[in-house]
């Protein structure tokens, strides 16, 4: 610890947002960024605790407060090195991650100021990559051994990239055209530009991994059949009786939860994935006919959800140029301030969260459950809803729904329906097959579906092995 004095003098300082005005008309990225002198400052900050809660509430085991010291006396490329060290891609997590190990800091707990660790992680990363310190790795050795990876979103490129380091030749097959998964079809270019996504896969290609893309992957009865692959000269073909010596799945949760509730046919209702990987899209280069377009342009918007995914679609929406957006969640209203007393220090306190998206505009309302969609001429025109309260639930269990208020109508042309994932059942696989991230553990952070994919590689490294 460089300065013990300065988390006692300095007080924390985030980089902080584009103005609104300036920012909604664009999908260029919304944060900004800190001079390298007040970044130093901020990761000087860090206590160098005797027990990092940091480390301990990170799914990648980030060793915080080494690279913040680092980062303070101006040792870049160690910082880089001693990140890198744990975590496999710090350009997406220091852009998307929630940041688990600040809610666990012991500043957090001290004074509500914890160090700025995730905004000090992309600014380390960037660094190295403008300095030159990211190069492709040229001592691999190979094992003669091959693994295939299905699925190219995060879990699946942090397996693809440990087990390739562990000198296994790596094959990823990936539905769509490009790879990314999520990152590159559900996370808004506002939070995340792609660009940051290919430079990461141009070093990956470079260090010896194959993508293929345009690849289906069915499964029946535990056997994997790959689609239409360019990789093969049939038009289909069985992965498990294939060349690879173990197959790591990492397709994700594909299948978005429904709202079965009358009118649900009507145009206009979308599931938010639609709008927002179409959106993507477009800023990508793909055209779309008028009758494929997902637009809020002028129109008035219904996100109904209240997580990250419809933030996004709030945040989408504004720079379509909608006329207005409502976002409804079902479950209650979180706890506001910085305490959670449900989930007290170090755990993640589930308090009330307000992002770039929210402030840029937007009518929240909690406890609003959903009842019809109405429409005229085949079209969506508003949503029927009700104000509801939860009940405890005498014989335990999930609380008990009981109508609190008057049905109303929410006027909307648009309708997002961002309410979560269904996690995939998988069946009973060869003992050459293992499933990781989004996957085998339902829908959850970035961060976690990393540190899934590295365990993984892990499992396949110390099957193959025996």
């Amino acid at each position: 610890m460089g300065n013990p004095k300065a988390f006692l003098e300095i007080h924390r300082q985030e980089a902080g947002y584009r103005p609104i005005h300036d920012r909604i008309h664009d999908f260029g990225e919304v944060e900004q960024t800190l001079c390298t002198r007040d970044r130093k400052l901020q990761a000087s900050r860090c206590m160098d605790c005797g027990v990092p809660f940091c480390h301990w509430a990170c799914p990648l085991g980030n060793k915080a407060p080494e690279w913040n010291d680092a980062l303070y006396k101006g040792e870049w490329e160690r910082a880089y090195r001693l990140l890198n060290s744990t975590n496999p891609f710090p350009e997406f997590t220091g852009r998307i991650c929630p940041a688990l190990c600040e809610k666990a800091c012991v500043l957090n707990r001290f004074n509500h100021e914890p160090t700025t660790n995730r905004e000090d992680e992309c600014a380390i990363t960037e660094a190295a990559f403008r300095e030159g310190y990211i190069q492709p790795r040229t001592d691999i050795v190979r094992n003669g051994k091959s693994v295939a990876v299905i699925g190219a979103g995060p879990a699946g490129l942090a397996a693809a990239n440990a087990l390739n380091l562990k000198g296994y030749k790596v094959t990823v097959f990936e539905k769509n055209e490009a790879a990314g998964g999520l990152l590159r079809y559900g996370i808004p270019n506002f939070k995340l530009n792609k660009a940051v996504i290919d430079r990461r896969l141009r070093l990956l290609e470079a260090e010896g991994i194959e993508f293929v893309y345009g690849c289906a992957v069915s499964i029946d009865n535990g056997k994997l059949t790959i689609d239409n692959c360019p990789a093969s000269n049939n038009s289909q073909f069985s992965i498990i009786n294939s060349q690879f010596d173990a197959i790591v799945i990492a397709s994700g949760t594909p299948t978005a939860r429904d709202l079965k509730a009358p009118g649900r046919e009507l145009k206009g209702v979308h599931f938010a994935l639609e709008l927002l990987s179409q959106q993507n899209r477009v800023l990508a280069g793909m055209e779309f006919s008028k009758e494929e377009r997902i637009t809020a342009k002028g129109k008035d918007v219904l996100v109904i959800g209240g997580g990250d995914t419809g933030s996004d679609c709030i945040g989408t929406a504004h720079r379509q140029g909608c006329k207005s957006v409502t976002q409804i969640e079902i479950m209650p209203k979180p706890v506001e301030g910085p305490e959670d007393p449900q989930n007290p220090w170090p755990n993640w306190p589930r308090t009330l969260k307000t992002t770039s998206s929210h402030e840029e505009g937007c009518t929240r309302r909690w406890n609003i459950n959903t009842l019809e969609f109405i429409g005229e001429n085949g079209h969506v025109t508003g949503v029927r809803v009700q104000p509801i309260d939860w009940k405890p639930n005498p014989e335990g269990g999930r609380p008990i729904m009981v109508e609190a208020g008057e049905p109303e109508i929410i006027k909307a042309e648009l309708v997002l329906l961002a309410m979560g994932f269904l996690k995939p059942e998988h069946p009973q696989y060869p003992d050459n097959v293992f499933v990781c991230g989004d996957s085998a553990n339902g829908a959850s952070l970035v961060v976690r579906a990393m540190a899934s994919g590295i365990d993984t590689a892990g499992k396949v490294d110390k099957y193959l092995k025996k």
